[in-house]
């Protein structure tokens, strides 16, 4: 039996591991509050963490944005799983969203919290993490899907 959207699993899974082994790696290398400047002035590693969803919207929501992100995932498996073949576009956009919304997901159960530490400060940019960088990514990859498609609706018969 041969897997159906592989590109979509591939996907979530290594936008899965490399959100959680980036978080690993920070919990593990800095302490909570310290910035390390990789271009001073411009991009530094700074570990905080986040109760709320991006750009810290809804903070202190942990409960509720944990049980959005796990029916964010299920509804994402369902239709990798059991809806038709997507087109490679919508397989890479929806499994890196999958891969983003779980490790964020899992960092609200486990932690009560999600471990943010990309801090562009050029442009005074949220702190985030690479679970939301992988999301904005499949944010883009489903425009560009959907810019592919042909609007059935408007053809014409010759």
């Amino acid at each position: 039996m041969r897997l159906k959207n592989r590109f979509f699993w591939i996907a979530a899974f290594i936008a899965f591991f490399l959100d959680q082994l980036t978080k690993y790696w920070v919990m593990q290398t800095f302490s909570l509050g310290q910035t390390l400047p990789i271009i001073p002035g411009i991009f530094h590693f700074t570990y905080v963490t986040n109760t709320g969803a991006a750009f810290s919207l809804l903070s202190g929501k942990v409960e509720w944005l944990r049980w959005l992100s796990l029916g964010v995932s299920l509804v994402l498996i369902a239709i990798a799983a059991f809806g038709p073949t997507l087109s490679l576009w919508d397989q890479l956009g929806y499994g890196l969203i999958l891969g983003g919304a779980i490790g964020n997901g899992i960092d609200r159960f486990v932690l009560g919290y999600v471990v943010d530490f990309l801090d562009f400060r050029l442009i005074n940019f949220a702190v985030f993490n690479v679970a939301d960088s992988f999301i904005s990514i499949g944010i883009v990859c489903l425009l560009i899907a959907s810019v592919q498609k042909t609007p059935t609706g408007s053809r014409r018969l010759p």
